[in-house]
């Protein structure tokens, strides 16, 4: 499975399929996302997840599968930020998780949907989502083969009140999922 990441919670999956596009402005630092694919698929409504019109559609049929799951933007079941959706991909042979601006533990029915994925694309920069702590606690119940951080600041990139990688990283030394981090270089 090829997976290329644009920044905040961008992710481009085998050339097919772009997630949660950020709108043209949306996300401080980040450039203008111009992109190509079958098929775009938002895990929310907020700006920086749904810039649909960054995204020039082919034509064709995206050959991934995609189940839909819904979750929360908080911890208080959407009262906050609303709902979530989870996307479980599947291209026959490997398993993806994109968890969007998840707000809260999965309940027992989401955790079973996400675990023993290939490739987790979790967010870790807390305030508008899951921690760094909750991230890992969730990484440790779903045990994914690949880790991939996303939803974070780094230098002048992201909204000043998430967190940066680093503490996510702290955190995740502590747990025996370290050597499954991926984490993917972005030059803007």
């Amino acid at each position: 499975m090829k997976i290329e990441w644009f920044g905040h919670s961008c992710f481009r999956i085998d050339d097919s399929l772009v997630i949660d596009p950020y709108k043209d402005g949306s996300v401080p630092g980040y450039n203008l996302l111009r992109l190509s694919a079958d098929e775009v698929i938002c895990t929310h409504e907020h700006a920086d997840h749904s810039g649909r019109e960054c995204v020039e559609l082919s034509g064709n049929e995206c050959p991934l599968k995609i189940d839909s799951l819904p979750s929360w933007h908080d911890d208080q079941q959407g009262a906050l930020r609303g709902p979530n959706t989870v996307f479980v991909i599947t291209n026959g042979t490997e398993k993806l998780v994109h968890l969007g601006d998840l707000g809260h533990f999965p309940d027992d029915e989401l955790l079973a949907a996400i675990s023993g994925a290939n490739y987790l694309l979790i967010p870790v920069g807390g305030h508008y989502t899951i921690d760094a702590e909750m991230a890992a606690k969730i990484c440790e119940a779903a045990q994914p083969k690949t880790i991939i951080p996303m939803h974070y600041r780094w230098g002048e990139h992201g909204y000043p009140e998430i967190e940066t990688l680093d503490l996510f990283l702290e955190v995740i030394k502590k747990t025996t999922l370290v050597d499954r981090v991926a984490i993917q270089s972005l030059e803007n």
